[in-house]
């Protein structure tokens, strides 16, 4: 409700709407103005939390009011006793329904249960042009918390029938006993002398050659008068189109307040569980409501109980059958294969992913996919280049068409196995490739859990340093989690070791220290088991060793690191693995204050690195030895070795080694007084460090950077 809204009514109308809501006599001045009485019952409305009901009792008056002091408006459009959001959508139709505006009116369309009809009776309520206004619905169901029932009375099962009811709404019986064809003639001569609203409900339920001759009648439709139609189905017609898309989370939120009225179950949810109720429906509106009615019904006891039962209702009560249940034997093949690629993918897919996935052509895929849009159960950017499934509807999918989606996977993971495989492990050069396909990647990964183990583990070995680099740590510690369960119960200790320690270095990104020493231990565990040998065993030390660096115990740090670096000198006294060893036991001392033996070590890593032309390595103790020279107040020399640690993290992608050279560089530009060389590189790294949620210390430092660099 909007004081636009209340703008539109006369004087005496408005004196009449306050008199009906119960305006305290004397709240409003004696001399106020029409634009400041409306102000004053809008106010007192919202401080009594009664805009629904001011706005039910705004509609009721506009049914019974004169437009024009002399014609009374007849409504058969049903009541609306509240309506949330859609701002942008109901201006768009508003302006559609203006005597003035070209063509016949508005399609709303979208997928089942988006809330058409809702907004189709919004409108028709709040728009003041019309002498007259009918609606017809062409619904042949609908959908209770307690399961679907049919709409026998109601509905209108062809153009005929419909024409006819609009007769009678009209105030002519008698053209029903014209000849069929005949009718719709006669009927828009009825529209001819007076101004009508026409709103025709779930249009779809007509086949094509119904809805054409529909159209046909509408494009005849005399001057002022004008039609709202709904459907699932988009047409090319010479009408507005408006598409809906979910409602948005403040006006689902309003809806669920306004349900649960009448709802005890619902009313005791908290606000993180109906924000759960809006995640987990999308913000469908039918399915918002059918979820909520199943709050203390059977075994619904808790929103999360109600969430799990929306994905396995049983065949008598299922809303996702409700919505998609009768469209999926109007498929073709190929629709069907491209439904069945897009049910796989999380994000947006480009058409050249469904075509691999699908195994068909470009073209053919290009067609369905546009087809399938059209018919609203698919998203689609502008262009019409990415498409994207509902959750819900490839849930649906998923159990319906079982098989079509499991030939998709496999093309899919054979498809992706090749990709990272091929593009993967420590090729920097070539992990852009990887970041192109990240989404047909994500998608592959659940399939990749599903199977089998070795492969998994390949999979999760090729991965790692493009995840870590590319700071994707959220979906790593995800699928390295899952993958050490998997190893674990296929009885494959060593990669389960692996795994373990591969999320304990992640959680150490984070500064974790509880959950790394416990990643520590399984994997210590999980070696034992596995009989591995003296590498894995300094392995599980060194990440203990992090653990208790993280917790600030110098000392056990220490310990720990050199027990590492002897196991691993005693193997190869000039490794990959002897360079990590030092590089950590030269962090612990250089936090413990010991800076001259922090520089012996990091020195001496950086040589080792260079000699066996570790790149990574190069880069993060180049990095860390800019650290310590900035520590020990040599600016100068922190500048040079950080813009070149900078330069080789660039070159190898690694987000967290880019966000501290930015930091060490911007501290250090700061120190000499050239703070504003500075403040771009402070910029990124509190970015960065913000973006990946990298250990807190971490991030209050490159803030520090920030904002000296401001304050220079």
């Amino acid at each position: 409700m909007e004081l636009d809204d209340l703008k539109t009514l006369l004087p005496a109308q408005l004196k009449e709407l306050a008199h009906r809501f119960d305006l305290p006599q004397g709240y409003v001045a004696q001399n106020a103005s029409p634009v400041e009485e409306a102000i004053t019952l809008l106010t007192y409305a919202k401080s009594r939390d009664e805009l629904p009901r001011l706005e039910t009792l705004f509609i009721q008056l506009q049914q019974e009011t004169p437009t024009n002091g002399s014609t009374h408006v007849y409504s058969s459009i049903p009541n609306q006793p509240y309506f949330f959001g859609r701002e942008a959508e109901l201006a768009s139709i508003t302006d559609a329904l203006h005597p003035e505006s070209r063509g016949w009116g508005i399609l709303i369309d979208g997928p089942g249960g988006i809330g058409k009809t809702w907004l189709a009776i919004r409108a028709g309520h709040v728009t003041t042009h019309f002498q007259r206004k009918v609606f017809l619905s062409a619904k042949v169901r609908h959908l209770t918390p307690h399961g679907e029932e049919k709409t026998e009375d109601f509905m209108l099962r062809n153009f005929i029938a419909l024409i006819s009811d609009l007769a009678k709404e009209l105030g002519d019986g008698g053209i029903v006993r014209l000849a069929e064809n005949e009718r719709a003639n006669e009927v828009k001569r009825a529209l001819s002398t007076q101004t009508t609203l026409i709103i025709v409900d779930n249009l779809e339920t007509f086949d094509k050659a119904e809805q054409n001759r529909l159209y046909q009648f509408l494009n005849r439709l005399p001057e002022r008068c004008k039609a709202i139609v709904t459907s699932r189905r988009r047409s090319d017609i010479d009408a507005r189109i408006v598409r809906l898309d979910r409602l948005d989370a403040d006006s689902a939120l309003q809806l669920l307040t306004e349900l649960a009225h009448n709802n005890r179950a619902l009313a005791r949810t908290d606000a993180a569980e109906r924000q759960t109720l809006y995640e987990i429906t999308q913000g469908n509106p039918l399915l918002l409501r059918w979820t909520a009615g199943q709050l203390g019904r059977g075994h619904c006891r808790t929103v999360a109980k109600a969430c799990e039962f929306l994905s396995n209702a049983p065949p008598d009560n299922d809303p996702l059958e409700y919505i998609f249940g009768d469209l999926l034997d109007s498929f073709s093949d190929t629709e069907t294969a491209c439904l069945a690629a897009l049910s796989l993918f999380t994000q947006p897919a480009k058409v050249q992913w469904i075509v691999d996935v699908a195994d068909i052509a470009e073209v053919q895929a290009q067609t369905a996919l546009e087809d399938l849009a059209d018919r609203a159960l698919l998203i689609s950017d502008a262009a019409e280049e990415v498409f994207s499934l509902p959750p819900l509807a490839a849930v649906f999918l998923k159990r319906k068409r079982p098989d079509s989606v499991a030939r998709a996977g496999e093309r899919l993971s054979d498809t992706v196995y090749a990709w990272v495989l091929e593009n993967g492990y420590s090729k920097h050069e070539r992990f852009p490739k990887l970041e192109a396909e990240w989404p047909s990647i994500a998608a592959a990964l659940p399939l990749f859990v599903a199977g089998d183990n070795r492969r998994l583990q390949n999979l999760c070995s090729a991965l790692i340093f493009f995840m870590d680099f590319s700071g994707r740590w959220d979906e790593l510690l995800d699928l390295f989690q899952q993958a050490e369960s998997k190893a674990e119960a296929s009885g494959d200790f060593d990669n389960a070791g692996w795994c373990a320690y591969q999320a304990g270095m992640t959680y150490s990104f984070r500064g974790q220290a509880a959950a790394v020493l416990a990643c520590a231990e399984r994997a210590a565990a999980y070696w034992q088991q596995a009989k591995a040998g003296a590498r894995e065993r300094a392995i599980a030390i060194r990440l203990r060793g992090i653990g208790h660096k993280l917790e600030k115990h110098w000392s056990q740090a220490i310990a720990a690191y050199q027990e590492a670096l002897e196991l691993d000198r005693a193997r190869s006294p000039e490794s990959e693995d002897v360079a990590i060893a030092l590089n950590d036991l030269a962090n612990a001392e250089k936090a413990s204050s010991d800076d001259p033996a922090a520089e012996r070590d990091y020195r001496e890593a950086l040589r080792i690195a260079k000699k066996i032309n570790h790149r990574e390595g190069v880069a993060t103790y180049t990095g860390n030895l800019a650290g310590l020279m900035f520590k020990q107040d040599n600016w100068r020399e922190a500048e040079r070795l950080a813009c070149e640690a900078l330069d080789l993290a660039e070159a190898l992608g690694q987000q967290e080694l880019i966000a501290e050279d930015c930091r060490t560089l911007a501290a250090s530009l700061a120190k000499q007084k050239r703070a504003a060389e500075g403040l771009p590189y402070a910029q990124r790294a509190v970015e960065i460090c913000t973006r990946l949620r990298i250990d807190p210390e971490k991030l209050k430092k490159a803030q520090a950077a920030l904002a000296a660099c401001e304050a220079g």
